[in-house]
């Protein structure tokens, strides 16, 4: 499967996949971003109710989100036939999302109204609820917006996600008031949809990316890495409700949404980072492929092409994954990968012992589809008593499901 750089996976999926979710679209200008939002988790496998209050149909029509969702879209609360309709929607859904979500539509939810559909809706349903404020920046800093935005929180647990800072419409410059994105959305909605499991309220730090070690200040040695792999466990781990840290050399991919990104350069960037985050956590996971050499005495000032040495005299960097296991709890799981070229099991199960690694994933950087560059990967999951797991080549998003299966049951195991 060929994915656009940077672009996420949108195959069904967990925690998406079979679940009803119910997206409420009212009246705003961000109402165009709401068909994005039902396409993808439309492709994400999940069943999409849209329910629009008749302000939303001034911005976008119906037959749009039919079109992307497969599905009636839901207008009315007091027409023939559709009596019910409140009480089955509401019942029927594992999530309900407002995107986007009216300084109006705030008001009226703050106060238990039910005059139309949406709001009758929520009155109804005991599912979770996620608000997606989209309003002009002024809107959104009026007390009585913020009051509202308060209660829906503290009166009704519901979940505000956003609103962003960004550009606003025409002609209205830029301010908080903006709809977050809809993958950033659709992030939370997982979130919600992942049923509490051992990673609930743990502490997870995940490495991603290559490091990039200066030959002099416009050059340096680095590698082919993404962050794919370490950005899809990094997101899998936040939706599972753990507390995630992730750091990250540079990548040309967007990092996800939910865990905290700590953005580093070197190696040695990478090692300070690391042993800061893991002295209080449950899991490290070292996806990312940190260089093994770094030049020795790098130039102050860009070297001219006529001074070029010869050669460039490299140094080993520090060993991250072996000295982690000494900053981090006792109990704590400790998860590395192999990336090899060949003697590709032997390879890793040196490296599961040396570095007392809990788990180490391996993959085989010739087999196509698989290491550096692609949206999929092919790995053995192996354990310190000897059990192993080949998958089959898979999308890195579901690789990262597999692993955290297996670092669920050894936090279960010694819980």
């Amino acid at each position: 499967m060929e994915l656009r750089r940077g672009a996420p996976d949108r195959t069904p999926r967990r925690p998406w996949r079979n679940r009803r979710v119910l997206l409420g679209v009212t009246g705003g200008i961000a109402a165009y971003k709401a068909v994005q939002l039902a396409r993808d988790l439309t492709l994400l496998g999940a069943e999409v109710d849209v329910v629009m209050t008749d302000a939303a149909t001034q911005f976008v029509g119906p037959l749009s989100f039919e079109g992307v969702t497969g599905r009636p879209v839901h207008r009315n609360i007091l027409e023939p036939g559709c009596a019910l309709d409140h009480i089955r929607l509401a019942r029927e859904a594992h999530v309900i999302c407002i995107a986007p979500a009216t300084a109006d539509f705030l008001a009226r939810a703050a106060a238990g109204r039910s005059s139309d559909l949406l709001g009758a809706v929520l009155l109804a349903t005991k599912a979770p609820v996620l608000v997606c404020p989209a309003m002009n920046d002024r809107m959104w800093a009026h007390p009585q917006t913020q009051a509202n935005a308060d209660h829906l929180q503290a009166a009704f647990s519901y979940e505000l996600v956003g609103p962003g800072i960004g550009p606003l419409a025409y002609d209205e410059g830029e301010g908080a008031g903006r709809m977050v994105e809809p993958d950033r959305i659709i992030e939370h909605i997982g979130r919600v949809l992942e049923a509490p499991g051992p990673l609930r309220d743990r502490d997870v730090v995940v490495t991603a990316g290559p490091t990039q070690e200066p030959l002099d200040p416009v050059r340096f040695l680095s590698n082919h890495s993404s962050g794919r792999m370490g950005f899809a466990l990094a997101a899998a781990a936040w939706r599972r409700g753990a507390r995630v840290t992730l750091i990250s050399g540079p990548s040309q991919v967007a990092p996800p949404a939910g865990p905290r990104l700590v953005s580093v350069k070197t190696a040695a960037q990478m090692d300070d980072a690391v042993r800061t985050a893991v002295a209080h956590a449950d899991t490290l996971i070292m996806a990312a492929a940190v260089a093994d050499f770094r030049p020795a005495g790098p130039a102050s000032q860009k070297i001219k092409k006529h001074d070029a040495p010869a050669s460039v005299g490299l140094e080993p960097v520090a060993d991250i994954l072996a000295g982690a296991r000494a900053a981090m709890p006792e109990g704590a799981v400790l998860i590395g990968f192999a990336l090899e070229t060949q003697d590709v099991r032997a390879n890793a199960l040196r490296k599961l012992e040396d570095k007392h690694l809990d788990l180490i994933v391996v993959n085989d950087a010739t087999r196509p589809g698989s290491g550096f560059g692609v949206s999929t990967n092919e790995v053995v999951i192996l354990d310190r008593d000897g059990a192993e797991e080949a998958l089959p080549l898979l999308p890195k998003d579901e690789v990262a499901e597999r692993i955290l299966d297996h670092l669920e049951t050894l936090l279960t195991d010694r819980a």
